[in-house]
């Protein structure tokens, strides 16, 4: 592994910059640890301090990694920069079949990490997960072919993810939520983003899980099962006060069968399930067909523990093309529900459009 101290910034920006052909920025009382493959991840990530970078050079690393330091960069120099599985490898976050791993406690977030700029793909959990952490950016990223979450974020705050690129893994390629090991009311998580994400072959595009506050923003999300899932129920405070807004979502027909937790899917453009006070508007939702009782373009329908959706807003959406109808709304005992300035060709019940 080679560090250079950037105390000399100019100097080291030139040598990664011969290297790699491009250096990330680095303060000055900051250091970048260059990994090269063959070479240990983990090693360097130990190595790092709050602000250092740690950069992967373009190759295929055979490792899981765990970064718990606040304040980190983990980058690679792109897509050819792949990280794989080494099925020998002991520790948490390879024994949970998962590829990066960012992990706080409970008692204190891991605060500040940035992980940008590579792929994760054929864990059999997550490509990468994430738990305890406050501002947390995930980047251009791709993440492929992962067994349950391409990338995945429980009980924290302030994160970002962005240009991100989660295809064909076995659950959601975005997956955030509250905590799936307990019951617990929805977390506010401060104004987490997700935007400009392509989502794409995964079971479903995007699952926001008991949580509130939070913006979902100007993604893509084709050929997946479902495109965006906000899921609530019983527990308090409910899931919602957040907004679904700018997406393209089409024509996301892939089949996947019933699960214990969810009914088979198929076609399905954004669903609210058990959720309030959500905003959707100034989505184009387009070709999402299927027989699932979960399918159409823009869907309220009541949990499967009987929690009704009340007080969304859907409002100002373009829908063509989505069957059973554009507007579907099975939860007609939910109070407060609107749809206004929506174009579309057909709603169930009528008289939505």
């Amino acid at each position: 592994m080679m560090r250079f101290h950037i105390s000399r910034l100019a100097c080291a920006a030139a040598i990664i910059g011969a290297v790699f052909g491009a250096a990330p920025p680095v303060a000055a009382d900051q250091m970048t640890h260059v990994v090269f493959p063959g070479q240990s991840i983990q090693r360097a990530v130990d190595a790092a301090e709050p602000g250092d970078t740690v950069l992967l050079a373009p190759g295929t690393y055979r490792e899981s990694v765990t970064v718990n330091t606040p304040g980190i960069t983990l980058t690679g120099m792109g897509r050819s920069t792949v990280v794989e599985p080494d099925t020998k490898q002991a520790g948490k976050c390879a024994e949970a079949g998962n590829g990066i791993c960012v992990i706080g406690t409970k008692a204190h977030d891991v605060e500040g990490v940035t992980i940008a700029s590579l792929t994760v793909t054929g864990f059999t959990g997550s490509g990468v997960f994430a738990m305890g952490t406050d501002g947390l950016t995930v980047r251009n990223v791709t993440a492929v072919k992962n067994g349950v979450w391409g990338i995945a974020q429980e009980r924290s705050t302030h994160g970002v993810f962005r240009k991100n690129t989660a295809r064909d893994n076995g659950d959601a390629g975005l997956f955030l939520a509250n905590t799936i090991k307990e019951e617990a009311g929805a977390a506010d998580t401060l104004g987490t983003v997700v935007e400009h994400n392509r989502l794409e072959g995964n079971r479903i595009g995007i699952t926001v899980r008991r949580l509130r506050n939070l913006t979902v923003a100007d993604n893509h999300l084709t050929g997946n099962c479902a495109g965006v899932f906000v899921v609530g129920d019983e527990n308090k405070p409910r899931a919602g006060a957040l907004t679904v807004r700018d997406n393209t979502i089409a024509r996301n027909n892939k089949s996947c069968p019933k699960t214990a937790r969810l009914d088979a899917l198929q076609g399905s453009g954004i669903v609210l399930t058990g959720a309030e006070d959500t905003l959707v508007t100034g989505n184009r939702i387009t070709g999402n067909v299927g027989a699932s009782p979960l399918s159409g373009g823009i869907v309220l329908f009541k949990s499967f523990v009987g929690t009704t959706s009340e007080r969304n807003r859907i409002t100002g959406n373009v829908l063509e093309g989505n069957a059973p109808a554009d507007l579907v709304n099975t939860d007609t005992t939910g109070k407060g529900n609107t749809f206004e300035g929506n174009t579309c060709g057909a709603s169930k019940p009528a008289g939505l459009c």
